[in-house]
């Protein structure tokens, strides 16, 4: 039994930023009144100055497992994970083999069960992710899957997109879209703009993913299904998102904190720890993004956490492969950005990263209400800290936030009632 004082708890939608206790009790939040009164029977936590808030769920990440877990697997990646506040954190299925037969799907529940934290796995849309022929969509969804998604590699068949979004509804699952025109991105490394011109290489451009946001809605529309649309970068996209909402499309959406943190112009500095995909864009881009948080069009911080290893991400910008591995910083560079300069609140910015994508995924987590999962992440929002690569639980150090000074840091992250990660 643990119980967590002189915290100031938070959480969205069910308690205002508040002084009080949270005793949690085989692995739940309990009611206070049965805190035991005899000396030693609990372990009492002391989070004086910090905030209490429901463990982060990270409805998109890359643990690499199976088949690449020399960059991660499943294990470091829950450690990363709680070291960066996040207590449930979903899997895409771009592994080796992919995420799309019942009995992979399985497997990898079966061996998530040792992890610190709560990991759930996305099942692939269409057979290998190679856009040819649905997965049993009924059976991944019977094996523990939560949701659908090819990430990574854009569903280019509006008609096969068509017919997943329809069997997907039928299931009450989601799919995520990672939308981008695979014509007209190829495996170009940097927006289509000003910096690819200045480097002299071909760009992503910006029209490139808002195409594919416009037909995935417009498929949303028809079908009456609803889509998720992945890490979201531009400011067309934003509009249309924005539009489609407002028309009662059954869309939500999802961005991560380098699309309102950084532009293009860190690939003149960070190289290929700067690459990642959709590429970083301007600074219109980013302000839209922001704007799209906070008016409610963006439903969810995410990381797309995308680990590599050193040799890899070493590789001329053009050869590298894309990606940052983002679950140790992600709160820390969201209280920066958003809250620190006023842009969010507090609350807002919880929700967008547990509760909402908790709820998009139709995971009963996101609160710390009596009889819910002990889930939670206690941090101090005003504690300056420099990022160090060398200190990351993640086997990669692939990120453009290497040095940088964060204010908000992560000291204790608890899943099931067991605390798993304790900072300095």
């Amino acid at each position: 039994m643990l119980l967590i004082k002189n915290g100031r708890i938070l959480d969205p939608g069910y308690l205002p930023l508040q002084q009080a206790d949270i005793f949690i009790r085989n692995g739940k939040i309990a009611p206070l009144d049965a805190v035991p009164s005899q000396p030693g029977a609990v372990t009492i936590l002391d989070a004086s100055g910090y905030i209490v808030a429901p463990g982060l769920v990270d409805m998109h990440v890359h643990f690499r497992d199976p088949g690449f877990v020399y960059k991660e697997d499943l294990l470091s990646g829950a450690r990363a994970a709680a070291a960066g506040g996040v207590t449930t954190a979903v899997c895409m299925p771009n592994t080796a083999p992919a995420l799309d037969e019942p009995d992979i799907i399985a497997d990898l529940i079966r061996r998530a069960d040792g992890a610190v934290v709560n990991i759930f796995p996305f099942g692939a849309v269409t057979a290998g992710q190679k856009g040819g022929r649905l997965t049993d969509i009924p059976a991944l969804k019977k094996a523990g899957a939560v949701a659908l998604s090819d990430d990574g590699i854009p569903l280019m068949d509006a008609s096969l997109m068509r017919q997943a979004l329809k069997k997907a509804d039928a299931e009450g699952l989601v799919i995520s879209s990672h939308c981008e025109d695979a014509s007209l991105v190829h495996n170009y490394a940097v927006n289509e703009g000003e910096i690819s011109r200045q480097l002299g290489i071909p760009g992503r451009p910006a029209v490139a993913e808002e195409l594919m946001v416009m037909r995935d809605i417009m498929l949303a529309r028809d079908t009456g299904a609803r889509v998720h649309i992945a890490h979201v970068s531009t400011a067309g996209s934003v509009e249309i998102i924005r539009r489609a909402k407002a028309e009662g499309v059954r869309v939500t959406a999802e961005t991560c904190p380098q699309y309102f943190t950084l532009t293009q112009d860190a690939v003149l500095s960070q190289g290929a720890m700067a690459r990642v995909n959709p590429p970083l864009r301007t600074e219109t881009d980013v302000q839209a993004v922001i704007a799209g948080l906070a008016d409610g069009t963006l439903d969810a911080i995410v990381t797309d956490h995308a680990p590599h290893a050193a040799h890899e991400k070493s590789l001329p910008l053009a050869d590298a492969p894309s990606g940052i591995s983002g679950l140790e910083t992600s709160l820390g560079v969201t209280l920066t950005t958003l809250v620190r300069t006023g842009r969010l609140t507090l609350e807002h910015v919880i929700k967008l990263m547990s509760s909402n994508p908790a709820s998009i995924l139709g995971l009963q987590k996101g609160h710390l209400r009596i009889g819910d999962d002990a889930d939670v992440v206690l941090f101090d929002p005003d504690e300056r800290w420099t990022v160090d690569t060398e200190r990351f639980r993640s086997k990669g150090h692939n990120t453009p936030f290497n040095g940088m000074t964060l204010t908000g840091r992560v000291k204790c992250t608890i899943a099931g009632g067991i605390i798993v990660y304790k900072g300095d």
